[in-house]
């Protein structure tokens, strides 16, 4: 459902953001981190990549519906139930996409958050 392909990016995509967001959340619990300007530019990446996600669960969705318009075109006849079928698996990777971005932009709030306590 949704395809290997977008789905297996979104969720290499996701331990990407996970490892990053494991590693400065050690850092910022053991004080490792010399200059807070720095840290809130290395935890801007968890946002990014969880932007990155959802474009991509939206290039996912783009692209499985211009090939099911394509099938539909040559059949000629579909059943109603079949076009809501395949609109509904359309939208896995979206929905998908859209879970990593609100999980990164919740871990870069509180990871941002731990930091300017701890500098600040």
């Amino acid at each position: 459902m949704g395809g290997p392909l977008f789905m297996g990016i979104l969720t290499l995509i996701f331990f990407v953001i996970l490892a990053i967001a494991i590693v400065n959340l050690f850092l910022i619990i053991r004080d490792d981190f010399k200059d807070i300007t720095e840290t809130r530019r290395k935890l801007a990446y968890i946002k990014s990549l969880g932007l990155f996600a959802f474009i991509t669960g939206i290039l996912g969705q783009l692209i499985g519906l211009y090939s099911a318009f394509t099938a539909i075109e040559k059949a000629l006849e579909i059943s109603p139930s079949i076009l809501a079928g395949g609109l509904r698996v359309s939208m896995i990777t979206v929905i998908y996409g859209v879970i990593i971005f609100l999980l990164s932009y919740l871990f870069w709030f509180l990871l941002d958050y731990l930091a300017g306590r701890k500098a600040g």
